[in-house]
């Protein structure tokens, strides 16, 4: 515990309870997640681009949403696997909890943004066939990357700085298995109401806000797609979007019960459920969404098993 005049300069995370041999069942549990994450979302980044059958403005953004899960998990997955291997507390930096923290929800922000304007390109693929290659043309397509990364990275500059601007004098116990938001601004001895209220109004300009375009692409896609007279027509129409709806789903789902709320400084155990989905259970499902409901990546994945496999035998 610290005493109510210093702030802490470094946390003790306290992680998951339970006792020892629960600690190493999760921790088989989520290295398994882990390994699965890394190596499918690398696969995917590496046949987008070899791949000339993949060479579309839609998987030149899988590629970077597969570089965005493998960031994302990254940054907390080694640090929560260590605490759970060793017994006791796992100790963490004052810097380097600013530094995890910042990335965390730098990349977070990236990625929503990302998804809206993936939706973005399926609605002009399903609405406007014809001129698709132009509108979404390479120029675009790497302007609206760059763009997702700078603006996620500018906007939780503020967040991040008002964060740690707090004096952490409660305690240095961290309820948490990395650096998280909410249960920082548990342990300030100040007056975060404020602090927490502008950090809900951010919250919900930019998941909110990109997630209004993608409810409004998909309005345009049903509304299009159901106008398509043949059966096979609408299946192959809604194909091609079935696997991004489907992330934006989870993703979303889980950004908004963890976010978009007054009160950033609830229940540790619902954090930690939550942050789950963000951090764990998304990047692992990336590849088995994105590869099992599309058919292009699956024939590139089976090519690119057949040469590997040609390759050992001679």
């Amino acid at each position: 515990m610290m005493n109510n005049f210093s702030s802490a300069t470094e946390f003790c995370l306290l992680g998951f309870p339970g006792s020892q041999e629960l600690h190493h069942i999760l921790f088989a549990i989520f290295f398994f997640f882990y390994s699965v994450t890394l190596m499918g979302n690398t696969v995917i980044i590496v046949i987008v681009c070899v791949d000339k059958r993949l060479k579309s403005p839609m998987y030149f953004f899988l590629g970077h949403l597969s570089a965005l899960e493998i960031l994302i998990t990254s940054i907390i997955m080694p640090m929560m696997l260590w605490g759970l291997l060793l017994p006791g507390m796992q100790t963490i930096s004052l810097a380097a909890c600013v530094t995890q923290l910042f990335l965390y929800l730098a990349v977070g922000t990236t990625e929503l943004v990302l998804l809206g304007a993936m939706a973005v390109d399926r609605y002009v693929a399903v609405s406007n066939p014809l001129r698709y290659n132009i509108i979404m043309n390479s120029h675009t397509c790497i302007w609206v990357v760059i763009v997702s990364w700078v603006f996620g990275f500018l906007c939780e500059i503020w967040p991040v700085y008002a964060t740690f601007q707090f004096t952490f004098c409660k305690s240095n116990l961290l309820d948490h298995y990395f650096c998280e938001r909410g249960q920082l601004l548990k342990l300030s001895c100040g007056d975060t109401l404020f602090t927490e209220f502008v950090l809900f109004l951010m919250a919900v300009v930019v998941i909110i806000g990109s997630l209004t375009p993608t409810i409004v692409s998909y309005t345009y896609i049903i509304s299009t797609i159901l106008k398509i007279p043949t059966a096979s027509g609408r299946r192959r129409a809604f194909s091609t979007c079935a696997s991004h709806f489907t992330f934006v789903v989870i993703g979303y789902g889980s950004c908004l019960f963890l976010y978009v709320k007054p009160k950033q400084t609830q229940a540790a155990e619902y954090n930690k459920i939550v942050s789950l989905f963000i951090s764990v259970v998304t990047p692992f499902l990336n590849p088995f969404i994105f590869t099992l409901r599309n058919d292009k990546v699956k024939e590139a994945l089976r090519d690119g098993m057949k040469r590997c496999c040609r390759l050992v035998k001679d």
